[in-house]
C-alpha cells in the first residue's frame, strides 16, 4: 500500500493523443466514441483509436478527408495525418501511404 502523497506524486493524468502523432495508420483500425466534459462542464463526444493501449483522437475533419480519399481510391489501406497549427487554428491533411506488402505494418509513434 502507498500513501496518498506517494500516489499523488506518481500520478499521471490520462491523455488522449492525436492521430497525427502516428507515423502510419491502417484504415482497418477500430474507432471508438467517448464522452467527456470541457472546462465549463459541458459534455462533448469525440472519436478515437486505441493503438497499443493509448487513445489517439480522430477529428471529424480527418474522417471527412479519409472519406474523400476512399471515394477516389477504394483500395487505399494506410494513411498519414499531418497536423498544422494549434488550438482553433489546427488543420489536418490526410495523405495515402504506400505499404510494402512484404512487411508487417504496425502503427508506430512519431518521435
Amino acid at each position: 500500500m502507498t500513501s496518498l502523497k506517494d500516489e499523488a506524486e506518481n500520478y499521471e493524468a490520462p491523455k488522449t493523443k492525436n492521430i497525427a502523432d502516428l507515423e502510419i495508420v491502417s484504415l482497418a483500425n477500430e474507432v471508438f466514441e467517448e464522452e467527456n466534459t470541457d472546462g465549463e462542464g459541458k459534455p462533448y463526444k469525440y472519436k478515437y483509436m486505441d493503438v497499443e493501449g493509448e487513445k489517439h483522437r480522430v477529428p471529424n475533419s480527418v474522417l471527412d478527408e479519409i472519406k474523400t480519399i476512399i471515394k477516389e481510391n477504394p483500395e487505399v489501406t494506410h494513411i498519414k495525418v499531418i497536423k498544422t497549427g494549434t488550438g482553433m487554428n489546427t488543420s489536418y491533411k490526410v495523405v495515402q501511404k504506400a505499404v510494402d506488402t512484404e512487411q508487417k505494418i504496425k502503427p508506430e509513434k512519431v518521435s
